[in-house]
């Protein structure tokens, strides 16, 4: 068969699947059509595999994996264009060479087959809308007069992010993804300052970057889902800790104002905090502070009052797809509030799944919401539940969540790979 115009077959082997005629090659997924579900042919872009145009899955040769010039392809395809050696392998996109242990899983389908559910049910039954697209309420203008002040990034300077924070101190951003340097940090007026974080076997590389942050006393700190570690940096990129205390899979992270580092372990249903000394490189203390947990991910730290926000992610029940549930703890671990879909849904009736959470600078407690696009805020935790979207329009597919030193909002859309900021207008 031909390939369709501008994707050039692959030239080994000789067997490999090449793309089908009957539609042009998309370039890599950019979920915008997820928040939007506007028309089932972008859907279809989005689901599909470009080479062989079967829908991607969770698991086996149907599983979505990223290359490295940022292309995404099934596991069955990446297999047949590695050829029996499986060690070389062309993009059949635009034919950048590279080796198969340079790919990766592409985390956001990945996360949007979660939200699907096993069924395989569209994204429109999933995000709990009518096939013409009507989405929640969250389509007026910010009631909080929140503006964008500034985009960074974009698809080829990041690749499918996983996680923000900011460095309160100096106003830095760090952003984990999956490119070949897996951090990038970038000045407050935007310029990329430094990328570090190989990916490879070594102690310090990072496989497979799930969240970052930063402590007070200016280091950056990665959870690392490919060898179930914590691994902190210097802001020049180099390592001065690995951590890996029996974790099975470190997933959010955040620090408190003291550099304490606050994660969930999403396997264990753990929420933990370490003490070092980063400067010298020394673990000092890992302390497991809750345990029972429901696939804890996100996770966030109030700088003034230090209660902690975990995002569960609950298991199908039924014909019911995932959904998530937010849990407020203060300081001392007793439980001060928590909402879940369910209670959310009775107050603004549309589906939600929280991916990204934070506090502001009075305490409330701020999500991102991929289902309808947004970020919202729900009250502190004595006043759930309540649903203030503040960013309502111009999001794709928000995944992280951070506040700077000058109150600005910064939201990290793997929709469209980039960081934007957002200040009072």
């Amino acid at each position: 068969s031909a390939c369709p115009r501008g994707a050039p077959a692959p030239l080994s082997p000789p067997r490999a699947p090449q793309p089908a005629p009957r539609r042009s090659p998309q370039p890599p997924p950019r979920l915008l059509a997820v928040g939007m579900a506007a028309e089932d042919e972008a859907e279809l872009s989005l689901l599909e595999c470009r080479v062989c145009f079967e829908r991607y899955g969770p698991g086996g040769q149907r599983r979505p994996r990223n290359l490295p010039c940022g292309h995404v392809l099934c596991q069955g395809c990446l297999a047949a264009l590695g050829g029996a050696e499986r060690r070389r392998l062309e993009c059949p996109f635009c034919r950048r060479a590279c080796g198969s242990a340079e790919t990766s899983d592409c985390l956001p389908l990945l996360q949007l087959l979660e939200v699907l559910g096993p069924a395989g049910r569209s994204v429109p039954e999933a995000f709990g809308r009518s096939s013409s697209g009507g989405g929640g309420g969250a389509a007026g203008p910010s009631p909080a007069g929140l503006g964008l002040r500034l985009s960074l990034g974009g698809w080829g300077s990041l690749v499918n992010p996983t996680g923000v924070a900011a460095c309160r101190r100096s106003g830095r951003l760090a952003v984990a993804h999956d490119g070949k340097k897996r951090i990038h940090v970038f000045g407050p007026s935007g310029c990329c300052l430094q990328r570090f974080g190989e990916r490879g076997d070594a102690g310090n590389d990072i496989k497979y970057p799930l969240d970052v942050t930063v402590t007070s006393d200016g280091h950056v700190v990665v959870t690392d889902g490919g060898d179930h570690s914590v691994k902190a940096f210097d802001f020049e990129g180099k390592g001065v800790l690995a951590v890996r205390e029996g974790f099975c899979l470190p997933w959010g992270v955040d620090a408190t104002s003291e550099s304490q580092v606050i994660l969930t372990d999403s396997e264990a249903g753990a929420l933990y905090r370490l003490t070092a000394d980063f400067k010298t490189g020394k673990l000092k203390k890992c302390q497991m502070m809750r345990s029972q947990l429901i696939s804890p991910r996100g996770v966030a730290v109030s700088q003034t009052s230090g209660a902690i926000v975990v995002i569960e992610h609950l298991k199908a029940q039924g014909l019911n797809s995932r959904s998530t549930r937010v849990k407020v703890f203060s300081a001392e671990m007793d439980l001060l509030g928590q909402v879940d879909s369910f209670g959310l849904n009775l107050v603004f009736p549309t589906k939600i799944y929280t991916t990204a959470v934070a506090f502001d600078k009075e305490g409330h407690v701020i999500v991102t919401d991929v289902c309808s696009q947004a970020v919202i805020c729900l009250g502190k935790p004595e006043e759930f539940p309540i649903f203030n979207p503040l960013i309502s329009q111009g999001l794709l597919y928000p995944v992280g969540l951070t506040y700077m030193a000058n109150n600005s909002l910064v939201v990290l859309d793997s929709g469209d790979h980039s960081i934007k900021i957002y200040s009072s207008t």
